[in-house]
């Protein structure tokens, strides 16, 4: 390295490579510092032609610049020259801080992670007692009555398909449920 911080001369910018080098071997705070001096305004108008926001551009050269220090080990020049390897880290760092700003923030009020509420124990109770009311006061009906609810409204079967289920005309099936529905809110009323 024959340019130095001490004697007033900067390096070109493609002969970077022996200040990421010196920094990498012993963290050299002159060699980071011709390097800062080359390339911190470069990458600053990189970034900032990619964000079209000077504070987030100065916010992206800084966290590349500090990316060389911590990762100057990682440069080789056999594989290509030092602004080569400094552009890929600060695109990289601009790809990264693009994406954290598409991806929403976590919400934990958000509809999508809020459980339903638990129902209240008078609920509960209540939601049983109307269920085993139901059930005592099934059990008084025919069998044929209760065939006829458990068809039309537990699964959800049309008349027609009833009708056609049990061989009945379509007008007796109506009756018949009608009639069932008729004897079960007796039931139930009998029950409370």
């Amino acid at each position: 390295m024959t340019a130095s911080k001490d004697s007033g001369l900067t390096p070109p910018a493609d002969d970077m490579a022996p200040y990421l080098v010196a920094i990498a071997a012993h963290a050299d705070m002159a060699a980071f510092e011709a390097l800062f001096e080359q390339y911190s305004p470069r990458i600053r108008a990189y970034m900032l032609k990619l964000t079209r926001n000077g504070q987030a551009a100065e916010d992206l050269m800084q966290e590349t610049m500090l990316t060389i220090w911590r990762k100057a080990g990682q440069f080789d020049p056999a594989r290509g020259p030092a602004s080569a390897w400094i552009f890929t880290i600060a695109r990289n760092i601009w790809i990264d801080a693009w994406r954290k700003q598409r991806r929403p923030e976590f919400n934990p009020e958000d509809p999508a992670f809020v459980s339903e509420p638990l129902p209240d124990a008078a609920r509960v109770m209540e939601d049983r007692q109307s269920h085993d009311a139901l059930h005592r006061a099934l059990a008084t009906l025919p069998k044929e009555q209760v065939d006829l609810i458990r068809l039309s409204f537990f699964e959800e079967a049309s008349h027609s398909t009833i009708a056609k289920e049990l061989g009945l005309p379509i007008g007796t099936v109506k009756s018949r449920i009608r009639l069932a529905f008729g004897r079960l809110r007796t039931a139930l009323e009998s029950l409370r």
